[in-house]
């Protein structure tokens, strides 16, 4: 199957790119910067993402692209736009940031409550898809983790003085892991799945939390740890309380969503 992974530079995508390498894909991969063996592609210039689908006919389209206001919601809108346009099949990852947080975990059916500009963009982006391909699978998602990611470089950071800042008490999230997030969106490009469906990990902890465990499984001293509330965190309107209904997802997945316990380990 040829298969372009949108974003393939960046975190999520280079694991989805990988497995999907690994499983007989036939993978373009891009990046904003043409790093590596990827195409140098801005998903906010239509001409050019034309151009790229045109060439590559892709029989998938996996969109992990994360960004600012023209790459998550335009950009999104014109990588649709062309997927529809050489029938590929769409999978585009979304994310809980579009969500205001409550106690009570947010199903598939929830309405967007966006309290940030960057959960504005996505909830604009999932507007854009479903109007432009039905058939499109978006995966609603959360923290994502694994060696290497943005969270767990943060915890390490702050343990050793490279970084300034706190990780927050009063914000729940329910982390995955990014090879479980990777496999799913394989599985869910390879099924018959469309609309919204929530895909993060089974357990809901504050990132101050999930930050402990993280310094703890690498035998550091997770005391020294800054913490305290989003509101003073300085970085303006933030969702808080955000959990995900995963019913769903464990009901037509065989992709197993690892508890945390499984998956917060020190890197071999």
């Amino acid at each position: 199957m040829s298969t372009l992974i949108v974003g393939a530079s960046g975190f999520l995508g280079s694991v989805v790119a990988r497995q999907a390498t690994a499983t007989g894909h036939a993978v373009v991969g891009t990046s904003t910067t043409g790093s590596g063996v990827w195409v140098p592609v801005d998903v906010t210039d239509r001409k050019s993402v034309r151009a790229l689908i045109s060439a590559v006919r892709p029989k998938l389209v996996i969109n992990s692209t994360r960004g600012n206001w023209r790459v998550s919601a335009d950009g999104a809108a014109t990588v649709a736009a062309e997927a529809v346009a050489v029938g590929a099949r769409l999978v585009h990852v979304s994310t809980d940031a579009l969500h205001a947080g409550r106690p009570a975990p947010y199903t598939e059916d929830d309405t967007p409550t966006p309290v940030s500009l960057y959960g504005a963009a996505k909830a604009a982006a999932e507007t854009a898809v479903a109007a432009i391909d039905p058939s499109a699978v978006i995966v609603r998602t959360s923290l994502i983790f694994g060696g290497g990611s943005s969270h767990e470089t943060l915890v390490l950071d702050l343990l050793n003085g490279r970084s300034s800042g706190m990780l927050f008490t009063d914000e729940i999230r329910c982390p995955i892991h990014v090879e479980d997030l990777a496999a799913a969106l394989l599985e869910l490009a390879d099924s018959r799945f469309s609309g919204i469906l929530n895909v993060a990990g089974p357990d809901a902890v504050s990132r101050a939390d999930f930050g402990r465990m993280i310094a703890r499984a690498r035998g550091l001293d997770d005391s020294k740890l800054p913490v305290g509330l989003s509101r003073d965190g300085g970085l303006g309107p933030r969702p808080l309380d955000v959990r995900l209904d995963t019913s769903l997802a464990r009901t037509i997945l065989r992709t197993r969503l690892r508890p945390l316990a499984e998956t917060v380990s020190a890197p071999a």
